[in-house]
């Protein structure tokens, strides 16, 4: 509780600062968005990015994974109201098919396109990743930007709502309490029930615990694609001869 409370009154506090931030680059290109992504590292569920155009700051934002899920929810709506947001997603499919790398660029510039206004520059949480759209990464932007910080609260929420609907049609899996990621309670039930066709096959701990016969029976009921099977070594490409 003490911390969260540390984080809260840091979010707020920081708010003008993370502001100013976000200033500096409308010097040089008067429309920016921010953008940063959910579930790149979990085993299971989509890629979840989203594109924020701030029109007024909204007091609270903050990196998202320091705010509590009660927090995050009620900064949601509050930023839909306040900004132009963009929301894109890469399937497990594509994560398999493409890598996470290129499927969280792929989420990002879904997110980039559907919004109703284009951006002239961008500012991307992380490391190097070059979109449509001229930009920049910042590392541990949403700390430092009131557009990134916004566009992770709105990722983190869109993802965590779909992981609570995959709850609800896998009740045995927990996503509900680990949103898909690679917790023991998930690798329990990975080796209880088997890897099902929303977890990344590519991903080693998913991929060692596919048999023979899940692999087979996805491919001749057509739940997943050859290629997908393929690239995470449980098919060969003859099969498409």
């Amino acid at each position: 509780m003490v911390m969260y409370n540390f984080s809260m009154k840091s979010a707020k506090r920081d708010l003008s600062e993370l502001v100013r931030f976000d200033a500096s680059y409308r010097a040089d290109y008067r429309v920016i968005a921010g953008v940063d992504e959910a579930g790149r590292g979990p085993l299971a569920g989509p890629v979840v990015a989203a594109a924020v155009i701030v029109l007024n700051p909204v007091d609270g934002v903050y990196d998202s994974k320091a705010l509590c899920r009660k927090t995050r929810e009620l900064l949601f709506g509050q930023i839909l109201e306040n900004s132009i947001v963009g929301i894109g997603l890469s399937s497990p499919e594509e994560v398999d098919i493409l890598n996470v790398f290129a499927a969280t660029r792929l989420a990002m510039n879904r997110a980039l396109r559907i919004l109703s206004r284009k951006p002239d520059y961008i500012i991307v949480d992380g490391k190097s990743l070059k979109l449509d759209i001229k930009g920049e990464c910042i590392v541990g932007g949403d700390r430092r930007s009131a557009a990134i910080a916004s566009a992770s609260i709105v990722a983190k929420v869109f993802r965590d709502r779909i992981m609570d609907s995959l709850d609800i049609l896998y009740p045995e899996y927990g996503y509900r309490n680990h949103k898909g990621y690679c917790t023991d309670m998930h690798l329990r039930a990975l080796r209880k029930h088997g890897p099902t066709t929303w977890h990344r096959l590519t991903f080693r701990p998913v991929r060692e615990l596919i048999t023979k016969e899940r692999a087979s029976r996805w491919s001749n009921e057509s739940e997943v694609s050859q290629i997908r099977l393929f690239r995470a070594g449980l098919a060969t490409m003859e099969a498409d001869k």
